[in-house]
């Protein structure tokens, strides 16, 4: 059995109402409802939410909400962990066990039914607990510089003369979605320890959404990428 957990809380303070808020046409939400329930990989697709306006709309495009957030998992403080496991803790105690698990942002228009198809598959065919995607930092980090008594020294000097080419790459979480193994989960308690497998997704099909300029570029982004 698999579950997609589309995780999104009514409170943000940068971007008032971000998780509906309006992108290229439609509530930003739905972008992930959409390509869950078009993946056709699980067997349930949910939100998980402490607002009746995001749960209305989460069901208006044709996901679950059998249940509102504690308060514990609705504060500002609380992780994608703190929810996760709640939400396996009050779907087991309803009769439902799953063996693997997507969680979803609700701000990830780039994910789409074919990702999520491919991730469960990768995951299901090896014997990783969680697959995580993951960018490339557009800048080696081997040559970063830091600020120090008002000057600029290079944090790793023994790469001061190395080529860009000759860096090893460095990764970073794009923040759109993990698969993992439930079991594995109950046990680490966190996505990101254990066993991770990698999906590398291009730099044109990531964007924090932060603040109204990122909001922006991700819409641009979005677009080109649609074609």
């Amino acid at each position: 059995m698999k579950l997609a957990v589309i995780t999104a809380r009514g409170g943000s303070k940068r971007i008032p109402r971000k998780n509906i808020r309006e992108f290229c046409g439609k509530p930003i939400l739905a972008y992930s409802v959409e390509a869950a329930l078009q993946s056709e990989v699980f067997d349930k697709v949910m939100v998980s939410t402490d607002d009746p306006e995001i749960a209305r709309i989460a069901e208006q495009y044709g996901a679950e909400v059998p249940f509102f957030r504690s308060e514990k998992t609705a504060n500002d403080y609380a992780t994608t962990n703190d929810v996760l496991l709640e939400v396996l803790d009050e779907l087991e105690k309803r009769g439902e066990r799953y063996e693997f698990a997507c969680c979803l942002y609700p701000t990830a228009p780039f994910v789409t039914p074919e990702k999520l198809k491919s991730a469960v598959a990768r995951l299901l065919a090896s014997d990783a607990d969680t697959l995580i995607p993951v960018t490339a930092f557009s800048y080696p980090p081997q040559r970063a510089m830091i600020v120090r008594d008002e000057r600029l020294v290079f944090e790793y000097p023994q790469y001061l003369d190395s080529r860009s080419q000759d860096l090893e790459p460095h990764y970073h979480d794009v923040g759109q979605f993990y698969v993992f193994r439930t079991e594995a989960f109950r046990r680490n308690r966190r996505l990101m320890v254990g066993n991770i497998l990698p999906m590398v997704i291009p730099e044109t099909e990531v964007q924090d959404i932060d603040n109204l300029t990122d909001w922006e570029i991700a819409e641009m982004k979005y677009r080109l990428m649609k074609g």
